[in-house]
């Protein structure tokens, strides 16, 4: 069994690598938009299914939301709700039955091994790491937008007294924990699971996996869940004077 860490590269377009991570969050992505087209152009009154589903899901964030923010929430609720779909969906994706399987064998030091063609993209540590910078750069940008960047900035270099300076310096390497913690937290326990899934279904390739499954599917909606949550309460967090 071929397991890395790293995504396994595919092919090379005018310089660019695309590994298989990356070609599973391009396909993802296009699935998130074409059915977000349809769907919103098939809006009703009388909600459907798939309609009910997707408002009691967009609802149940939103109020979550007001309840951390109430006059922010409206403002950066589109991409906290941006998050949790992609993230919700990519961490799926690796656990469609047989999509592991789906690949091509290539030599790599000399052995034969086998490369997956897709893989989640959240179980890449180069896409969770993007998405922590993407949800700290927001985290930012609206602290800045609603208090201004001197008192944002005051947050973490101020002279008021020695205590002070050395609590904001502190916090100012908690932002960068911040990003490390979102990337490892999001790609150890996708990839972490991927691999559960592929050592279960080798050993034993009916039934058994299936428990292991259903936990998997949990786990990667807990997973969407924390990451959006979390930037909800940093973007919050940071649009409040703090004295």
């Amino acid at each position: 069994m071929h397991i890395s860490i790293a995504a396994e590269k595919l092919t090379e377009i005018a310089g660019i690598t695309i590994t298989n991570s990356l070609f599973t969050a391009f396909i993802v992505s296009a699935f998130l938009i074409i059915a977000g087209y349809f769907i919103g152009r098939n809006v009703s009154y009388v909600p459907g299914k798939i309609q009910t589903l997707f408002e009691m899901m967009i609802g149940g964030i939103h109020s979550l939301a007001k309840s951390v923010s109430p006059k922010h929430a409206d403002e950066f609720f589109p991409l906290i709700m941006t998050l949790f779909i992609f993230i919700l969906f990519s961490n799926w994706f690796g656990l469609i039955p047989g999509i592991s399987a789906v690949g091509f064998n290539m030599v790599e030091h000399g052995e034969e091994v086998f490369v997956p063609i897709f893989r989640a993209a959240t179980a890449d540590l180069n896409t969770t790491l993007a998405l922590a910078l993407v949800a700290m750069a927001a985290v930012w940008y609206y602290g800045i937008k609603h208090v201004g960047i001197k008192l944002h900035l005051g947050k973490f270099f101020t002279i008021k007294s020695p205590i002070d300076a050395f609590v904001g310096i502190l916090e100012f390497v908690g932002e960068f924990a911040k990003v490390i913690s979102f990337a490892f937290r999001l790609f150890g326990n996708i990839f972490a699971g991927e691999v559960l899934l592929a050592v279960i279904t080798s050993l034993i390739p009916i039934i058994i996996p299936l428990p292991f499954l259903g936990l998997e599917i949990f786990v990667g909606f807990i997973q969407a869940v924390v990451f959006s949550v979390l930037t909800m309460v940093f973007i919050a967090s940071s649009v409040e004077v703090h004295h």
